[in-house]
C-alpha cells in the first residue's frame, strides 16, 4: 500500500482547507499557521524561504516598494500607480478608476418586460440572446425574504460553523472561512481588507425554505425538470446562491460555469454589471485573455468593441443569457440572491462555453457539476419529444432542432474511441449511447426534411447502417394526370413534403419548444392507392411481370389483340419466361427472383430500379380508367390457372395476411436508402410448390409475344428509316 505524502514541519497530509505556501528553495509546502505566514500577507513575499532554508539562504525576500513609504503610496495621485506598474485588478486603485470611467448604457441591448410578461413564449420569440431586467418582482412567481433580511439572518438559517468560500478582492484569490467569522467581519466598521461571498449555495439548508426561484427559471431549468430522482449521480445544486459583498467588492470578467444562464435579485444595496456579448470574436478574445500570464493587469472590457454598464438596484432582477461575459462591482454593501440554470434555448452556446472551460483547464471546483450527465438525460428527453411531436403531427421549434444537432455532435465527440475514457464516467448506466445518437440523428433528419425545419440533409448521407425513411408517400389522386416527375427529381422534393398550417384548435396547450402549427401529412400507402383503382397484386409475381412488359412496350390496348410473334421472337420470349418459371424448387419462390431482390416490383403499378449507392428511382405508371381496370381484372382471372394446374391465387387470405404482417414490420421498400450492409429479405413468404417442367400461362405468353412483336416492329422501322 502506497504511503500518503506528508508536508510541512508537522508532517501531515495535504489538507485542502488549510492555507499552504511553497518554499522557493526546497520546493516543499508549509502550512501558513505552522511557519507564521498569514494568507492575506503572502502576496507581499517575493521569495519565500522556509525555516530550514533560512539557515543557509537567509530570510524571505519581500516585494520592494518603489516610491518610498506607505505614506507616499497613500498620497499617490488617482489614475496611476507610484510604482509605475499597471494597475492590478481588484486593488483600491483599480476600483477607483473603474468607478470614474464611463461605459455605454446597457439600455441599448436590455429587454425590460414586467414580471408577468416574462414567459417561455417571450424568451422563445427573442431567443433569450440579450439580458433581461425586471424592475419589480411582481409577477415573477418568486419568493424571497423581506427587505430587512441581512447577513445575521443568513448565519441563523445556515449556521455559523458552515465553511464557505470567500474571495479576497485585492488579490483576486480564494480562501476558506467560517460563516460566523465572515458575518463578524461584515458587521465590523473597520475592515482591513475587501472580502466577497458569491458561491454560498444553500439548497440543502433551512434558508432554502424562504427562497423560491423565479417561475421562468423553474420552467426552463434542465436540473429542475429532467434530472431523474433515481440517478446514481449527485444532483447538481446550483439553483440557489446567497451573495454577500461589502463596498468595493469586485469580481473579474467570467462566463458562468457550463454556459449557464443566471438570475440575480438584489435584496439590499446595489450591483453594477459590465456586460459583453458572446460573439465569436469576443469569445476568442476572452479565451486568450483568460490564459494570459498578465490577466490581472488587463481590463478585459478594453479589448472588445462594446462593454455595457448595467446598474441593478434594490428590488431589481437581472437575467443574464448563456455565454455573456460579465464582471460585477459592488458600490455599496449588498445582499443578493441568485442561481444558475441550463436550458434548451441556447444549447449550442452552452456547449461552446463548456469546451472553453476544458481548453482553459478550469478546475473541477469551478465547473458545472456533472454537466455531461445532465446532457445525456436531456438528449433522451429530446428524442422522446421529437417522436411525440411527430406522432401528433406537430413540429419542434427551430431553436430546439439546432440545439439537438449541437448536442448530438457533442455526444459523438464524447464517445469516440480516443476520448471515451475521459467522458464515460459521466454517462448514465441506463443510456445506450450509440442507439441514442443514431435515433436522435434520425429524428433530426425527419424534422429537417419538413419545410418548417432547417436545411434538409442529403438523402444519400450515410449513417454507416441501413436507415429507413419513415416519411409517408404522397397520396395518388384518382383523377390525376399520368404525367409525373421521377421520384428522385429534386424539383419535386418540396411538393412531397408535409405542409404546415396554422393551428386550428384555439384551446390546445402548446408545450415549450413546440410551434403553433398543425402538420398535414399523408400516410396512405401504395397498396391503399392501388386499391382505389381496383387493382391488387403481389410482389415480384406474374402480374408484375405482365405489367412491366406492358410498360416497356407502351401498349394502350389489350395485349391479346396484338399479332402473334415470329419464331425468332418466340426464342426471345422463352428467355423472358424462364424468369417467371425457374427450373428448380429452391428458386421457384418469388422472393428468389432477381426482380424481387431488386425491390423494384413490389409496389404494384410503379416500377423501380435499384442503383448501388442511390435511392430507388420510381418510374411513372399509366393511370387505368375504370373500364380498362375491369377488363384487366377479367383477363387476370384466367392467368392463374390452366387445364393442367391451378395456380395459388395472389389474393389468397393466407398471403394477404402475411403481406399485411410484413408491412407492419417494415416500411415501404421505396423509402429505404440503399446500403451495402442491408440484408436482403424475401418480399413474400416462401411457398412449397411441385416442380412442373414446360408449364406455360397462355395469357402471359400471348402478352409477351405481343410485346416482343412490337419491339421488333420498332427496330425494323428504325432500320428502314
Amino acid at each position: 500500500m502506497a504511503s500518503v505524502p506528508v508536508y510541512c514541519l508537522c508532517r501531515l497530509p495535504y489538507d485542502v482547507t488549510r492555507f499552504m505556501i511553497e518554499c522557493d528553495i526546497c520546493q516543499d509546502w508549509f502550512h501558513g499557521s505552522c511557519v507564521g505566514v498569514e494568507e492575506d500577507k503572502a502576496a507581499e513575499i517575493d521569495l519565500y524561504h522556509c525555516p530550514n532554508c533560512q539557515v543557509t539562504h537567509g530570510p524571505s525576500v519581500m516585494r520592494k516598494r518603489r516610491g518610498g513609504t506607505k505614506q507616499a503610496d497613500a498620497g499617490a495621485t488617482a489614475g496611476r500607480e507610484t510604482s509605475g506598474r499597471p494597475v492590478k485588478t481588484g486593488s483600491p486603485q483599480f476600483v477607483r478608476e473603474l468607478r470614474s470611467r464611463t461605459f455605454p448604457s446597457a439600455d441599448e441591448v436590455l429587454l425590460k418586460p414586467s414580471g408577468a410578461q416574462l414567459t417561455v413564449e417571450f424568451l422563445e420569440e427573442r431567443s433569450f440572446s440579450v439580458p433581461v431586467l425586471v424592475l419589480r418582482r411582481d409577477g415573477l412567481g418568486m419568493n424571497l425574504p423581506p427587505g430587512n433580511f441581512g447577513v445575521n439572518d443568513v448565519e441563523h438559517y445556515i449556521g455559523a460553523d458552515r465553511e464557505i468560500d470567500v474571495i479576497d478582492v485585492s488579490r483576486q484569490a480564494d480562501l476558506k472561512m467560517r460563516l460566523g467569522d465572515f458575518v463578524e467581519y461584515y458587521n465590523s466598521p473597520n475592515r482591513d481588507r475587501i472580502l466577497n461571498v458569491i458561491s454560498l449555495e444553500f439548497s440543502e439548508t433551512r434558508l432554502s425554505n424562504l427562497v423560491e426561484t423565479p417561475k421562468i427559471v423553474r420552467k426552463l431549468s434542465w436540473v429542475e425538470n429532467l434530472w431523474p430522482e433515481e440517478s446514481v449521480f449527485e444532483r447538481p445544486n446550483v439553483q440557489k446562491y446567497c451573495l454577500m459583498g461589502v463596498k468595493d467588492s469586485y469580481t473579474d470578467f467570467h462566463i458562468d460555469f457550463g454556459g449557464t444562464s443566471v438570475w440575480y435579485h438584489v435584496l439590499r444595496g446595489e450591483k453594477i454589471f459590465y456586460l459583453i456579448s458572446p460573439t465569436p470574436a469576443n469569445l476568442a478574445l476572452f479565451e486568450c485573455w483568460s490564459s494570459s500570464s498578465n490577466q490581472n493587469q488587463m481590463f478585459f472590457g478594453d479589448q472588445v468593441d462594446m462593454c455595457y454598464k448595467c446598474s441593478v438596484k434594490q428590488g431589481n432582477t437581472l437575467f443574464i443569457p448563456t455565454g455573456w461575459i460579465h464582471a460585477v462591482l459592488t458600490p455599496v454593501d449588498c445582499v443578493a440572491f441568485g442561481g444558475n440554470f441550463l436550458h434548451s434555448l441556447n444549447i449550442d452556446m452552452q456547449l461552446r462555453a463548456y469546451e472553453i472551460e476544458k481548453r482553459l483547464s478550469t478546475a473541477d471546483l469551478f465547473r458545472f457539476p456533472n454537466f455531461e450527465t445532465v446532457c445525456w438525460y436531456v438528449g433522451k428527453h429530446l428524442l422522446d419529444t421529437f417522436r411525440g411531436l411527430r406522432e401528433n403531427r406537430r413540429h419542434p421549434a427551430t431553436y430546439l432542432v439546432h440545439g439537438a444537432k449541437a448536442l448530438n455532435n457533442a455526444f459523438r465527440t464524447w464517445t469516440r474511441k480516443e476520448s471515451l475514457a475521459d467522458h464515460e464516467v459521466e454517462i448514465p448506466d441506463n443510456i445506450k449511447t450509440q442507439q441514442l445518437i443514431k435515433d436522435l440523428a434520425k429524428e433530426i433528419r425527419l424534422v429537417e426534411h419538413h419545410p418548417m425545419g432547417g436545411n434538409a440533409l442529403s438523402d444519400f448521407e450515410s449513417e454507416d447502417e441501413l436507415q429507413i425513411d419513415e416519411t409517408p408517400p404522397p397520396r395518388r389522386k384518382a383523377g390525376g394526370s399520368s404525367k409525373k416527375k421521377l421520384r428522385g427529381d429534386p424539383r419535386d422534393e418540396k411538393a412531397k413534403l408535409p405542409r404546415a398550417k396554422p393551428c386550428s384548435d384555439p384551446h390546445r396547450i402548446r408545450e415549450p419548444g413546440e410551434v403553433d402549427f398543425d402538420i398535414e401529412e399523408d400516410y396512405t400507402t401504395d397498396e391503399e392507392s392501388l386499391a382505389v383503382h381496383g387493382v391488387k397484386g403481389g410482389a415480384g409475381g406474374i402480374l408484375d411481370l405482365l405489367k412491366a412488359s406492358k410498360q416497356v412496350a407502351g401498349l394502350d390496348s389489350a395485349l391479346s389483340e396484338e399479332a402473334p410473334a415470329s419464331p425468332s421472337t418466340r426464342d426471345a420470349i422463352q428467355g423472358m419466361l424462364s424468369m417467371a418459371n425457374p427450373p428448380s424448387s429452391s428458386s421457384s419462390s418469388s422472393s428468389s427472383s432477381p426482380l424481387s431482390i431488386s425491390g423494384g416490383l413490389s409496389e404494384g403499378l410503379g416500377r423501380t430500379f435499384q442503383r448501388p449507392g442511390k435511392r430507388p428511382v420510381k418510374r411513372p405508371s399509366r393511370h387505368l380508367s375504370d373500364e380498362e381496370s375491369q377488363d384487366e381484372q377479367e383477363t387476370l382471372g384466367t392467368c392463374f390457372k390452366d387445364s393442367e394446374y391451378v395456380y395459388p391465387s395472389l389474393e389468397s387470405d393466407e398471403e394477404d395476411q402475411a403481406n399485411k404482417a410484413k408491412m407492419k414490420r417494415k416500411r415501404n421498400w421505396d423509402d429505404t436508402p440503399w446500403s451495402p450492409k442491408a440484408r436482403v429479405t424475401p418480399t413474400l413468404p416462401r411457398q412449397e410448390r411441385p416442380v412442373r417442367d414446360g408449364a406455360r400461362v397462355a395469357a402471359v405468353e400471348t402478352g409477351l409475344a405481343a410485346a416482343a412483336a412490337k419491339l421488333a416492329q420498332q427496330v425494323r422501322q428504325a432500320e428502314s428509316s
